[in-house]
């Protein structure tokens, strides 16, 4: 049983994930994905992944572009690559992609159930159906070219896939989970939400199961030419139907910006002040092998706090995904360069720590739990600088940190060496 979670509309961007960067979103990607099947179960993590903020702030504190439509590409084929070696250990499937990949999802589906003992052909219907309903029983205007879709051993699943409106230069991403779907084609969807973005078919409505059934109705009297013929007699009188009023039930719509800078607007600041704070106030006490380890220091930390949060954080966190960039910055140079020292500094605290917890020592990844606790606790009275001193300093120290983006490696400041 399945639910559409929501959806999202992006700024639709061109251009690659570099492999250095690539690279590292697979580990890190992967690594939090088994933090949270530890911490909370795989059907937590499919929860997560059907969350459209929550979605958009992974691939963010993953160093991907916090807004653009790249972050749902890059993210599925992370996971795809990370979690694939740990399929058997951790019991799920990521099958699907962009382009060629996604017409491959069916035959992943019966692959894997042939294999670990679900029914893979009907999950392949599924995995058809719900392409259909968001490309053909919603008529938006954006074109389905990706689909991921994510399987536990057990049947459960979630879907992430994404349109793409050329002409405005716009894509939309679509989330389903199997929950609490009785019907394919009749209100399939918890709600719809979007821009204007002028007439839209929806034939998922209730409201037009009549309509459902009388175009089966038709096609078997009338037969294909004598729809078009009907079509054609019926587009001569357009102009003088009036659409109807059809409203929808109101679902939280993640709309991301144009801009590719990160500004005051898009961050809640108290809560980067209290992860701020938390890094430095947790940092000493629950990491101290770590911060005797040169090169490293608080600003591993402060990382680890965002990605402790975007790990057990609840789903009202998430409402400002820019947050989540200033841990490991972001491919395009914003808010500013990725620390590459820092983001490799984070993959192996996490990845230490959940080996051990594999092992039965929990106190490692229990740090990273305190760490979140505190970020919440302090943010109701921590303060700091506002966003734009917070990049300008980051920014100045990012060579240091070996900064990197497409543009290459962060000279400097000043030219010094």
């Amino acid at each position: 049983m399945a639910k559409r979670a929501g959806s999202a509309d992006l700024p639709l961007h061109s251009g690659h994930v570099p492999k250095w960067l690539a690279d590292r979103m697979t580990r890190l990607g992967g690594v939090m994905s088994e933090a949270i099947v530890h911490h909370y179960g795989r059907d937590e993590l499919l929860r997560r992944l059907a969350h459209r903020f929550w979605f958009q702030s992974f691939g963010a504190v993953m160093g991907m572009d916090w807004h653009s439509s790249g972050i749902t590409t890059s993210v599925i084929g992370a996971l795809k690559r990370g979690l694939t070696p740990l399929s058997k250990e951790l019991g799920i499937h990521v099958c699907g992609g962009r382009g060629r990949h996604s017409r491959q999802t069916p035959h992943e589906l019966v692959s894997i159930g042939e294999r670990v003992g679900f029914d893979g052909s009907a999950l392949a219907s599924a995995s058809r159906l719900v392409a259909k309903v968001d490309s053909a029983a919603i008529q938006d205007g954006f074109d389905l070219y990706l689909h991921g879709f994510i399987v536990t051993d057990d049947g459960k699943w979630a879907v992430v896939q994404q349109g793409m409106n050329d002409g405005r230069r716009q894509a939309r991403r679509y989330h389903w989970l199997s929950e609490d779907l009785e019907s394919f084609v009749d209100e399939p969807h918890t709600a719809i939400d979007g821009k204007g973005q002028g007439m839209i078919v929806n034939l998922t409505d209730r409201r037009a199961e009549a309509s459902r059934k009388a175009q089966i109705e038709v096609l078997g009297s009338l037969g294909p030419d004598g729809v078009a013929r009907k079509f054609l007699a019926l587009e001569e009188r357009e102009a003088d139907a009036a659409p109807a009023a059809n409203p929808q039930p109101l679902l939280p719509h993640l709309v991301m910006p144009e801009h590719h800078d990160v500004r005051p607007k898009d961050v809640v600041l108290r809560r980067l002040h209290g992860s701020l704070a938390a890094a430095a106030d947790r940092g000493p006490a629950d990491f101290p092998d770590l911060l005797m380890t040169p090169g490293v220091g608080p600003r591993t930390v402060q990382a680890l706090a965002m990605v402790a949060e975007v790990v057990h954080g609840t789903p009202c966190r998430f409402s400002d995904p820019a947050r989540f960039s200033f841990a490991h910055g972001g491919k395009d140079r914003h808010p500013y360069p990725v620390p590459v020292r820092v983001y490799d500094e984070t993959i192996r605290v996490l990845k230490s720590a959940v080996q051990k917890a594999k092992l039965g020592q929990q106190e490692e990844l229990f740090a990273l739990k305190r760490l979140d606790d505190q970020a919440r606790q302090l943010e109701r009275h921590a303060s700091g600088p506002d966003v734009e001193e917070h990049i300008r300093q980051e920014r100045a120290k990012s060579h240091s940190y070996g900064g990197r983006s497409i543009f290459g490696d962060e000279p400097p400041p000043d030219g010094t060496v």
